[in-house]
């Protein structure tokens, strides 16, 4: 099915779709994009249909040692599922094709972005929705959501929902690239991105991934059950407010003299 003719699409179902969304996330600060999408795909119960082979596009620099055996080298996974919308009229929603990815790939980004979309539009596909993370630097307990699109009626369709516009950005790895990419094939593009702070590095932001998903439910009429998502949301505010309280505390530990051990010079400045 793949148009690529050297990069093979490992496809165990071909679905019946009807004009089809592609939604796609890997991994970043914050987890957002994937943390976000992830939760997609298991409200929606999608179904797994296709993947991609790793070997072009990752390069191992490591072994997993299990019980003191050297393993084979694993590789990130990068996997397709689809989602059919359901009712009719106004209330079916789209169709869906989901990719999730492990990891960004190392190497050859380009093709790896293009025969994911070649999949995508030998079913149809027309409109790419990506997510990520927009940094800034305090902590919202209601991170707000920035859009990027690839033409100007989809940002002005966007900031009917009370999207925050921030004008000039990046978007890093494949969740800005593979949007590019879609506008050079005239398919239409979407990023959301969740505000969350520069300092979080690692940790998960699943505020973000709330804040995003509640955007799309709007736009795509897909209505999921939030639940779950909102109590790990509050858990994680419990959590970063430990981080940026502990972080205080540290400074000011650091950086700060009591007045009784002040010596006569660095009182006088």
């Amino acid at each position: 099915m793949t148009k690529h003719p050297q990069i093979m699409i490992n496809i165990y179902k071909e679905p019946k779709l009807t004009k089809p969304i592609l939604i796609a996330a890997w991994p970043g600060i914050g987890n957002v994009a994937l943390g976000a999408v992830s939760y997609l795909k298991e409200k929606l119960q999608a179904k797994e249909f296709a993947e991609i082979d790793p070997l072009p596009f990752f390069e191992p620099n490591g072994v997993i040692i299990e019980d003191n055996l050297i393993q084979h080298p694993k590789f990130p996974q990068n996997k397709f599922y689809y989602h059919k919308g359901k009712g009719r009229g106004k209330a079916k929603g789209n169709d869906l094709i989901i990719l999730l990815g492990e990891a960004q790939p190392t190497s050859k980004t380009h093709d790896f972005a293009n025969i994911i979309l070649d999949l995508a539009q030998s079913f149809g596909v027309r409109q790419v929705y990506t997510f990520a993370a927009a940094l800034i630097q305090n902590f919202a307990e209601k991170p707000r959501v920035w859009p990027a699109a690839t033409d100007m009626d989809l940002i002005r369709e966007l900031e009917s929902y009370g999207l925050v516009l921030k004008n000039d950005f990046y978007v890093a790895g494949m969740n800005g690239l593979l949007l590019s990419i879609a506008k050079e094939r005239n398919m239409k593009g979407i990023c959301l991105l969740g505000e969350t702070p520069r300092y979080l590095g690692e940790m998960g932001n699943p505020l973000a991934s709330q804040s995003i998903l509640e955007v799309l439910n709007k736009i795509l009429r897909i209505e999921i059950d939030m639940t779950e998502l909102e109590i790990m949301g509050q858990q994680a505010y419990k959590e970063i407010e430990k981080v940026i309280h502990e972080g205080r505390r540290d400074f000011i530990d650091r950086f700060t003299v009591p007045l009784w051990e002040r010596t006569e010079e660095e009182d006088k400045g």
